[in-house]
């Protein structure tokens, strides 16, 4: 056997090993970046989710107010005729 032969079977483990290891690494550097991903998404949606709230608040108060004023307008000409 030549000598290159021999030290490519010999160096040749190792290095899947070294391979092996840094596709563990980078995907757990991949898993920790989606989880810091979702995690944002989370906290924007549940920043969204309270301004909707509020907003529909404010658009509930508005249509509750138009009633009341539409409810006066028909009670003024119910009396005007």
């Amino acid at each position: 056997m030549s000598a290159p032969i021999y030290l490519f079977s010999i160096c040749l483990p190792f290095v899947t090993l070294l391979i092996i290891f840094g596709m563990k690494y980078y995907a757990a550097a991949q898993t920790a970046k989606a989880n810091e991903a979702y995690r944002l998404l989370a906290a924007q949606s549940a920043a969204q989710q309270a301004e909707t709230l509020s907003t529909l608040t404010a658009l509930r108060a508005s249509a509750s107010e138009t009633a009341a004023r539409l409810a006066a307008v028909e009670k003024l000409l119910k009396q005007v005729e």
